[in-house]
């Protein structure tokens, strides 16, 4: 198929006022789809076998370039919306024996891998990673060029606090490699700002995007959370006003889930004080219809991107991917991960590192791989993820190419997900047309219960009853970012 034909439709007033109108009944709880089976599918405790298997099946793939997720948990304050893997702490003492312990996980990774990796893709996520000080990052950075070789072609990136940075910092970064920052913003508002514990005034920001661009990054990124207490429409619009004076060229738009029975910090936010649904629902309508008249393309979901960055450019030319880290270019390739919780992404099987640091030093000092949870996938998920994937990255499902490809009757494979999407055809997100379902315009704002009816997993779930402890363990899945693994639709 012609990569053109895949991208999916623009969007347009008509589709948002459709999607004001129709979201509020089709609000739930649902997977991101950063991967499929979702993180909740893992199994607890899976025997080593599980990645000593993906790496040897990933090492007689060589020379195939991998991506790479490093993951910093430390934090010097805590945000109170945050449903990271985090550790609070000012003690640097910790981080520097944590970069001892990465470089222990490296060395087994890329012993069992064997030959020298070359890496297009890498993202340094936390936490805080800029908690490291300048001599720890460099010695993070000498450890991966070490055991893996940084393509100075690839796309590298760092999560960053302005409130920790500063211009001297942000040329060592530079230095360093990385050629892309993503800034946590969540909201200019000092009344929100003091309501979740981020003081972060907007000089603070400005000062590091600035020093960004002086020193030539291709990107730069802002990340924003509506659903806050306090926010409005009107005042969130006095910070996008303030996003679009800073012209970043990506910028994500989360949703935030208020589950403090799951994420301990979030007890500490007033609930009352959180915007009702319609008020939520406006918030975000206003935010996507500012940022699209100003320029922006809707990526899908959360995402948005200049026209010219890397990100528009594959949405337009059928090669956008998605992984961990959210919509990608680059998401074709294993994926290793290091540090706690760090996921990887190899060879068919997802493995998930221990979660404490406990746990994370106990394996590594008896001089194995710390595995805490994982999953091989069947035939049955890799034709689902590829189904999930081309809806939420390109908006189409090309049949005759699935059946070709899995050696199926898609009819009568997915017999019941077809009637599932009669009725959302009826809603208008999605055409069904002989040999071509198209998520449409609409579509593409309520794209994952779109793709929720290919999920096998969910199905299952909807036809056993499920006691009040699975349900909760259901809705609060492991967190990767800083928006919990599961959150609402809209």
């Amino acid at each position: 198929m012609n990569p053109s034909a895949m991208t999916s439709p623009a969007l347009d007033r008509g589709a948002l006022s459709d999607f004001r109108a129709l979201a509020g009944r089709i609000d739930g709880n649902g997977p991101r789809y950063t991967s499929y089976p979702t993180a909740d599918r893992f199994h607890n405790g899976p025997d080593l076998s599980l990645y000593h298997d993906a790496l040897d099946a990933c090492r007689a793939d060589a020379p195939a370039p991998l991506s790479l997720y490093l993951h910093i948990p430390f934090c010097e304050n805590i945000c109170y919306y945050c449903g990271c893997n985090k550790i609070i702490t000012r003690d640097h003492g910790r981080s520097a024996r944590y970069v001892t312990y990465l470089g222990r996980e490296m060395a087994l990774v890329a012993g069992r891998l064997g030959t020298r990796r070359q890496v297009l893709q890498s993202h340094w996520g936390g936490g805080t990673p800029t908690f490291l000080n300048p001599e720890e990052m460099r010695r993070v950075m000498a450890l991966l060029n070490t055991h893996f070789t940084l393509a100075a072609e690839g796309e590298h990136s760092i999560e960053i606090d302005p409130r920790r940075v500063d211009q001297a910092r942000v040329a060592l970064l530079a230095e360093l490699g990385f050629n892309r920052v993503s800034l946590g913003v969540q909201d200019f508002d000092p009344e929100v700002q003091q309501a979740i514990h981020r003081i972060q005034p907007f000089e603070e920001t400005r000062a590091v995007v600035d020093a960004a661009r002086a020193l030539g990054f291709r990107s730069v990124s802002l990340d924003l959370i509506y659903g806050l207490p306090h926010q409005t429409a009107a005042r969130f619009g006095r910070t996008i006003d303030q996003v679009l004076a800073l012209r970043p060229d990506r910028l994500s738009v989360y949703s935030y889930a208020h589950l403090p029975h799951v994420f301990k910090p979030q007890r500490r936010i007033d609930e009352t004080a959180l915007p009702p649904a319609g008020e939520k629902l406006d918030i975000l309508v206003s935010t996507i219809e500012r940022l699209t008249a100003e320029g922006y393309v809707y990526i899908g979901m959360d995402h948005f991107a200049l026209p010219d960055d890397d990100l528009a450019v594959a949405q337009r030319e059928g090669r956008l991917q998605r992984n961990f880290q959210g919509y990608s270019t680059h998401a074709g390739y294993d994926q290793v991960g290091l540090g706690i919780s760090a996921i990887g992404a190899i060879a068919g099987r997802y493995v998930q590192n221990a979660r404490t640091l406990d746990d994370y030093y106990g394996a590594l000092d008896q001089g194995r791989l710390p595995l805490a949870r994982g999953v091989a996938m069947t035939a049955d998920d890799h034709l689902r993820r590829e189904m999930i994937g081309d809806l939420m990255c390109h908006g189409v499902l090309d049949l005759a190419g699935i059946e070709a490809r899995h050696g199926i009757d898609f009819n009568l494979t997915f017999a019941a997900e077809l009637a599932e999407l009669d009725r959302l055809a009826a809603d208008g997100l999605v055409r069904c047309e002989p040999g071509r379902i198209t998520v449409t315009p609409l579509g593409r704002l309520l794209v994952r219960r779109v793709a929720m009816v290919f999920d096998r997993y969910l199905r299952d779930d909807a036809a056993r009853p499920l006691d009040n402890g699975a349900r909760a363990a259901n809705d609060g899945a492991q967190p990767i970012r800083i928006v919990p693994r599961y959150s609402r639709v809209v």
